[in-house]
């Protein structure tokens, strides 16, 4: 692991692999709006509402495993100090925060014709909307130090938090078994597997790739953004320790 914990490792790695992750996610992104739009006839019972279901559940998922990922950099920051872990950290929150949103508002555009409503408060839309409510303080927690904890690692406090906040993470994928709740139950990941028809399952996982190398794209980029921008800073603060002539 520590192997690629060099700023300049990582960036030998992360730059050439970031515009290809682009255009891979880009390319699956169009092929499955495109056969989830075209050629996937309208859901039986939900009609054409049900297409918009492509891009909210894999959302869902980068929503979850987005904050999955940034708990488990919490965990290395504390146990094993990993000089990128907090870097990585951060550079999740904000993407983890898009899909998370996204989630939300493509998830009330469908319950409107389908429940009549926008909102609902069970258990799966709850336990989402306090998973972007934890990514914002998240965001906000380590927006204070940023810039003065050395290479960019997290203070205690918000690594602790980020391994609090996984606590939602099992909230969220069972909520729709724990409790009676409006919500559909699991479709896809299920024991027994997906209930889906092959039709309808392989826009839709082919969406979720694609969106799950953009994901990862908005993360490197933002990881290559912060390294450089720390760099830049320790050459403005040496060049300002050093005597004027």
């Amino acid at each position: 692991m520590h192997a690629y914990a060099n700023p300049t490792r990582f960036l030998a790695i992360a730059k050439p692999l970031t515009p290809w992750l682009l255009g891979v996610g880009l390319l699956l992104v169009f092929a499955g709006a495109w056969a989830g739009l075209a050629l996937v006839p309208g859901e039986a019972k939900q009609g054409e509402t049900a297409r918009i279901l492509y891009i909210h559940v894999p959302s869902a998922w980068l929503g979850m495993g987005g904050w999955t990922s940034l708990a488990i950099a919490g965990l290395v920051q504390l146990v094993w100090r990993h000089p990128l872990a907090g870097i990585a950290a951060r550079a999740i929150a904000a993407p983890g925060m898009l899909f998370t949103a996204l989630c939300l508002a493509t998830g009330s555009i469908w319950g409107k014709p389908t429940w009549g409503t926008w909102w609902e408060w069970d258990g799966r839309m709850t336990s989402m909307l306090v998973l972007l409510f934890l990514y914002a303080g998240f965001i906000a927690l380590t927006s204070g130090d940023d810039g003065q904890r050395q290479g960019g690692s997290l203070s205690r406090g918000a690594a602790i938090y980020a391994l609090v906040g996984a606590i939602n993470i099992p909230i969220i994928k069972f909520s729709v078994e724990w409790w009676n709740t409006l919500h559909q139950g699991e479709s896809v990941f299920r024991m027994g597997g997906p209930t889906l028809d092959r039709a309808f399952l392989v826009p839709l996982l082919t969406m979720a790739v694609g969106f799950t190398l953009l994901f990862v794209t908005l993360h490197l980029a933002a990881m290559r953004n912060e390294i450089l921008r720390r760099r830049v800073r320790a050459l403005q603060m040496q060049q300002a320790s050093q005597p004027r002539a």
